[in-house]
């Protein structure tokens, strides 16, 4: 009986044993699966977005409060340089004319008076200080005329507002016989060409040029590409957020394109060598944002940290991190650690 239980003692010192070896083969080198990277050419393209403003844009008003007689256009009416859009109250006109037509008679009056003073001094009649008299009163009657004159004109200028611009009325802001009160009457936009304001990073600053293709895409078109260039590229960079402003020209003959739609601007700045890597071999360390790559070399893996650039299908475009040919862990991540030795697997 004692040699029975012996025996099986022995049988189950023997399996544990075996276990051990089992659960130490099990725990030996980490099994990973490489990749070699290589460096590609990456286009350098960005997107930006903004909303499409008009190119030029003036605000009609008079430049004093007066009545509003007639607005001759409405929001939606195209308007020619130079046509007449509003008709203002022309009391202050009215009472100037008769104020002029007043002065020129009395200019003709002295005009006649003068003439009779100078036939006297001509033949001695009177003294040179009465005909010096007489020809002041003269000049500044003069004087008094061409002012009223001048303020008529401006006055004329002001109750007729004309359009600076070819172009379409996009906001109204009066009714006929309101008071002007300081908002623009109207406001005229030119919607050929259009533009959009993009904030572009200080990388970019040596390589964006005025004349400079853009694709543009409208919400509104879907899919739909425009064509567009850049036009004025900001000779300074905003010191809390390291952008300049670029202006991108659109043309817009058919008119289609207007202010106010959202747009997405795609630039491309070339392309430049990167080391492009499988997506699958990156590890974000826990609690931060930071991505790192595995690299192995001689048998062991390195931790090493990695700045991202584009995502392009199932790769990304690294910037700094990772050199030419180097050979990354992209199976088996989960085991290790930096330092560690692993078996390569196919």
């Amino acid at each position: 009986m004692k040699k029975i239980v012996l025996l099986a003692l022995a049988v189950l010192a023997l399996a544990s044993c075996g276990n051990k070896d089992a659960a130490k083969k099990q725990e030996g080198k980490p099994q990973v699966k490489l990749a070699t990277v290589a460096q590609q050419e990456v286009p350098q393209t960005e997107v930006y977005t903004a909303t499409v403003e008009s190119d030029v844009k003036n605000n009609i008003s008079p430049n004093m409060s007066q009545r509003i007689n007639r607005i001759l256009v409405d929001v939606g009416d195209r308007v020619s340089r130079g046509q007449v859009l509003v008709q203002l109250d022309a009391a202050n006109q009215d009472q100037q004319q008769l104020q002029l037509q007043s002065q020129q008679i009395v200019l003709q009056n002295q005009q006649v008076e003068f003439n009779r003073t100078a036939e006297l001094y001509a033949s001695g009649g009177i003294s040179k200080s009465e005909y010096d008299a007489a020809k002041t009163q003269l000049d500044v009657q003069k004087r008094q005329v061409d002012l009223i004159r001048r303020q008529l004109s401006q006055t004329s200028q002001n109750t007729q507002l004309t359009s600076p611009i070819s172009g379409v009325v996009t906001a109204r802001n009066y009714d006929n016989g309101d008071m002007y009160s300081g908002t623009p009457i109207l406001t005229i936009e030119q919607l050929n060409p259009v533009k959009l304001i993009v904030n572009v990073s200080e990388t970019y600053f040596k390589d964006i040029a005025v004349g400079m293709p853009v694709d543009i895409q409208l919400d509104a078109y879907g899919d739909e590409l425009f064509g567009g260039k850049v036009s004025i590229v900001y000779p300074s960079i905003d010191k809390a957020t390291h952008t300049f402003p670029v202006e991108i020209n659109l043309p817009n003959s058919d008119q289609r394109v207007r202010p106010g739609m959202f747009a997405r601007a795609t630039v491309n700045f070339g392309s430049v060598e990167r080391v492009m890597i499988p997506d699958v071999a990156l590890v974000k360390q826990v609690g931060a944002g930071d991505r790192y790559v595995y690299v192995y070399k001689d048998g062991k893996v390195t931790y090493s940290k990695v700045e991202l650039g584009k995502h392009i299908g199932d790769q990304y475009e690294i910037i700094s991190g990772i050199a030419p040919k180097s050979q990354i862990v992209i199976a088996g991540q989960a085991r290790l650690a930096d330092g560690v030795e692993v078996e390569v697997v196919k």
